[in-house]
């Protein structure tokens, strides 16, 4: 009897040891699915700008010129915001937002375009489709309101992805854009830093070396001659992601300089599979770190996120070769992220819950 009693015993436990194993497998089935679902979660769509990065310093601002930037970046974002809200495209959103800057003589493009040494203005402009890996891009025009407007209608309506100087605005001019007088595009503000820049190559050159420092290290102005350029960066209802950029250049250019602004894989780059990039900075250096593009590339070739990528190229390669500025970007999925390595980086975002972010200063 004994030991038919431990016979039922065991039997029992052994049962219930089966259940409890089937029924705990089941459930760590349920958390990865959970899992699953939670890291795959993806925004509607998503949209983030910049307006230059460089030696931004709240000491410099004043609270009149700080609104100023911040409405009209909020103005330029739900621009954006509302093309993708009612199902427009991602191409759509990143050229009116850009067209908003533009028009504005706060920022390095456009009407508020910095000045070469021959005090005229050069605008250079790109933009990517990321659905088609199509590009478009403008450098050097001097006449067209809009460079970005230009940059859509190479990459649209021309077997080409680049055109400058008097052929691109020869072009603009047949597909019908806006052409101004180049006086439109001068701002006393710009010419003003102009005269500075110069002002302090000049004593460079006669080895006024304590004054040069002094202006160096104090002057704003001079130490963003380098820097400019906006740009937006979308992700749309459809999926597909877009990027631009625009730019009026470096103060004080020589000889047709052309920085990253108008280089596909430099100063823009867009690809479903990937992200979207927009990038503000010394242009020299993201060019040769093909900056846009090597965020991309990270992501697709080493499965890193677009805040490793950006991190990875604006914290590390790019400071490596000497150069600084900044990028936007947003994934395919709706992250978006703003990286720059300089003490500020005019910058807003909007998500698909209509959450609005603007920042300035790196703090």
């Amino acid at each position: 009897m004994r030991q038919i009693f431990i016979s039922i015993f065991l039997i029992f436990f052994l049962f219930n040891c089966k259940q409890s194993t089937e029924s705990t497998a089941t459930d760590s089935s349920k958390t990865e699915v959970v899992d699953e679902v939670s890291n795959s979660s993806k925004a509607e769509f998503a949209i983030i700008i910049h307006g230059g990065a460089g030696t931004i310093l709240k000491k410099n601002m004043t609270p009149e010129r700080e609104a100023a930037y911040k409405a009209k970046l909020e103005e330029a974002i739900r621009v954006g915001y509302e093309i993708l809200k009612d199902g427009g495209s991602s191409l759509d959103a990143v050229q009116k937002t850009i067209n908003i800057m533009e028009d504005s003589p706060l920022f390095n493009a456009g009407k508020g375009a910095v000045f070469t040494n021959a005090e005229t203005n050069e605008l250079d402009a790109s933009i990517m489709d990321g659905n088609t890996l199509n590009a478009g891009a403008s450098a050097g025009t001097t006449n067209v309101r809009n460079p970005i407007n230009l940059a859509r209608v190479i990459m649209e309506e021309s077997p080409h992805v680049m055109m400058a100087g008097e052929g691109a605005e020869t072009y603009a001019q047949e597909q019908g854009l806006q052409i101004v007088d180049p006086s439109y595009f001068s701002t006393d503000r710009r010419l003003e830093s102009l005269k500075r820049v110069k002002d302090r190559e000049a004593k460079k050159e006669k080895n006024i070396d304590t004054e040069s420092a002094y202006l160096d290290f104090y002057d704003a102005d001079i130490k963003n001659a380098k820097f400019g350029t906006v740009g937006c960066a979308a992700l749309d209802k459809n999926g597909n992601l877009a990027a631009g950029t625009s730019t009026g250049g470096m103060t004080n250019k020589r000889y047709g300089r052309v920085g990253d602004a108008p280089l596909i894989g430099a100063g823009t780059y867009a690809n479903n599979n990937s992200c979207a990039v927009s990038s503000t900075g010394w242009g020299e250096y993201f060019i040769r770190a093909m900056v846009a593009h090597d965020i991309s590339a990270l992501m697709q070739y080493k499965g890193l996120t677009l805040k490793e990528a950006a991190q990875e190229v604006i914290q590390t390669k790019v400071p490596e070769l000497g150069g600084d500025g900044g990028i936007i970007a947003v994934d395919k999925d709706g992250n978006m992220v703003a990286e720059f390595n300089t003490a500020g980086m005019y910058r807003a975002s909007m998500n698909d819950k209509g959450e609005l972010e603007i920042g300035i200063y790196k703090d």
